[in-house]
């Protein structure tokens, strides 16, 4: 069904602020240190230049999005598609390591000779970000983003058109804003040695993101070992930081991401064998698909994959909760798992069939077949212990 052009207006309001709240999602935040470094190396220039670098910011991000929307009319890619290819995860390997190398020796990307005749050398980088930022944003569905994909799916291409750009305006507007008015980071301290620390530290940020989407491309075992010598760099810097910075905020620098790295490693389980859930996933095949619906009992199907970060996060916490798997066990409820790692082709049209346009997607299904819920990106524990419930009446 074609949207009215009021509705269309309310839809474009929705996709603007989906766009601006995806910047709080966890896969924006390894662009964080890219876009900061921007910021900075503009934040001096006169008004004409910071214009000219929001405006390549912005074009970096829209030329990323007008793309993704054109493929997605064509050939129907739900949000996140683009990571089901490895040599695009390649290619966003390597470019997260050359980032990492940048910011932590703090030295300008190489361009190509042409850029120096058109004078345009100074506005790659910004241009770079921008594209580079949407690109890691879309493994994430943040808060109104679901249900704006899931409504533009169906749509003309004109209106999936307009809506992604709408995505992609909100998720630079900040930065813009940023670009545009600098001096709204006067309140922050005087730059020394410890923002050399800070950027250095960021660094390791861009490094991790690396490591996550190598995690796709290789075996599990050799995942861990990854991580494991990432934590150890890590570790290795903080430690001579400590010991060579001067300045009491400067050596702090190195142990707070040292204790936010060791943290992050150990709630995340990423040096360790996975343990397994409470309750033992099915894979999400046809015909498992056709016995849960012809068994009469509740349905909770998950829709993940390797190189969807939220999907990890809610892996690790919400279905690792011990209350989610007492409810799935007191509802007798059936449990599968879409994995969307590698395209496939029935689990895919039933994500669509669903309502779903990205990862990570739930659905909770009542014994009658019909759907009590379903969650669009990061949701709580609490949320789906209650759909859960509604399946048999329980509170």
């Amino acid at each position: 069904m074609e949207l009215s052009v009021l509705q269309l207006a309310g839809e474009l309001a929705l996709a603007l602020v989906a766009g601006v709240l995806l910047n709080l999602t966890p896969c924006v935040l390894p662009a964080i240190p890219v876009k900061i470094r921007t910021i900075v190396r503009e934040a001096g220039g006169n008004p004409g230049q910071r214009m000219l670098a929001a405006i390549a910011f912005a074009s970096g991000t829209l030329l990323f999005f007008l793309a993704l929307a054109i493929a997605t009319a064509a050939l129907h890619w739900t949000w996140g598609a683009l990571f089901q290819s490895q040599i695009l995860l390649f290619i966003l390997i390597a470019v997260l390591l050359l980032f990492a190398y940048t910011t932590y020796r703090d030295v300008g990307i190489r361009v190509p000779q042409f850029a120096y005749t058109m004078r345009g050398q100074r506005y790659v980088e910004p241009f770079l970000s921008g594209l580079f930022s949407a690109l890691l944003a879309t493994p994430c569905t943040g808060p109104f983003l679901g249900g704006v994909l899931a409504a533009t799916i169906t749509q003309p291409p004109a209106v999936i058109v307009a809506i992604f750009l709408a995505v992609g305006v909100g998720l630079a507007l900040p930065y813009i804003i940023l670009l545009m008015r600098p001096s709204l980071l006067d309140k922050l301290p005087k730059p020394g040695a410890w923002t050399v620390r800070v950027r250095q530290g960021l660094a390791f940020v861009l490094l991790a993101a690396a490591v996550f989407f190598a995690q796709s491309l290789v075996p599990d075992a050799f995942s861990r070992w990854l991580w494991l010598a990432w934590l150890v760099l890590l570790l290795v810097w903080a430690g001579t930081g400590l010991l060579r910075s001067s300045g009491r905020v400067a050596r702090a620098i190195g142990p707070a991401f040292a204790l936010a790295g060791v943290a992050f490693i150990y709630t995340g389980g990423l040096v360790m064998p996975a343990t397994p859930t409470a309750f033992a996933w099915q894979p999400l095949t046809t015909a498992n698909w056709q016995q849960a619906q012809a068994a009469q009992r509740p349905i909770l199907v998950e829709y993940t994959a390797d190189w969807c970060i939220n999907c990890k996060v809610l892996e690790r916490t919400v279905y690792a909760d011990p209350q989610v798997a007492q409810a799935i066990h007191t509802s007798d409820m059936i449990t599968l798992q879409g994995d969307l790692t590698q395209p496939v082709n029935h689990i895919e049209k039933l994500l669509t069939a669903q309502g779903g346009a990205g990862l990570p997607f739930a659905v909770v299904i009542g014994p009658d077949g019909n759907e009590i819920a379903h969650f669009s990106g990061l949701f709580t524990a609490g949320a789906l212990i209650d759909a859960i419930q509604q399946t048999h009446g329980g509170t």
